[in-house]
């Protein structure tokens, strides 16, 4: 027969202390499965800005492509976005009776494309729901606007913050990057 100090040194179940570790385990674990979630979150907006920016880009400077009588009139530009344009310019160059010159093609297209750039083609309730988060974007190229190299840069605000030096004088000393 059993004497009674042998009952008592058996244990059956999870004791309190056992059950809290477990807790405090399960809650780290929570806790870095959060963390790597909004990390991700981060990097796929990051990863959408800059697939938008590059698309709108590549964009612009096939139309300055196709409208190459009208190059001056693109490096003329200066600082476009978070509508430096303005209004639509007149003619809208879509009359087939009346086509545009290549100056009024090139104003146009420049403006839609800003249109583009800060969103306002994308609407939800009348605010601009697409582009990039307060873009200013930069034109260069040959100062006689001949041919020669021509690029687009575009700043936007996003994750990290860049330095001046950092912007390539595109959107440099705005403080929104």
């Amino acid at each position: 027969m059993m004497d009674a100090r042998h009952l008592l040194n058996r244990q059956s179940g999870l004791s309190l202390i056992e059950v809290l570790v477990t807790t405090v385990v399960f809650s780290v674990g929570l806790l870095g499965v959060t963390v790597l979630s909004a990390l991700s979150q981060r990097a796929s907006l990051e990863a959408i800005q800059r697939s938008v920016a590059s698309e709108l880009a590549y964009g612009l400077l096939e139309d300055m492509r196709g409208n190459s009588d009208a190059l001056l009139d693109y490096l003329a530009a200066g600082d476009l976005g978070r509508g430096s344009i303005g209004a639509e310019p007149a003619p809208t160059c879509e009359d087939p009776v009346a086509p545009c010159t290549a100056q009024e093609l090139a104003l146009h297209g420049l403006w839609e494309w800003e249109q583009s750039l800060d969103g306002a083609l994308e609407t939800a309730g009348g605010v601009a729901t697409g582009g990039l988060l307060a873009p200013t974007a930069c034109i260069a190229g040959p100062a006689a606007g001949g041919a020669g190299v021509y690029s687009v840069s575009i700043v936007w605000r996003g994750t990290s913050e860049l330095t001046d030096a950092a912007l390539n004088n595109c959107g440099a000393g705005t403080g929104l990057y």
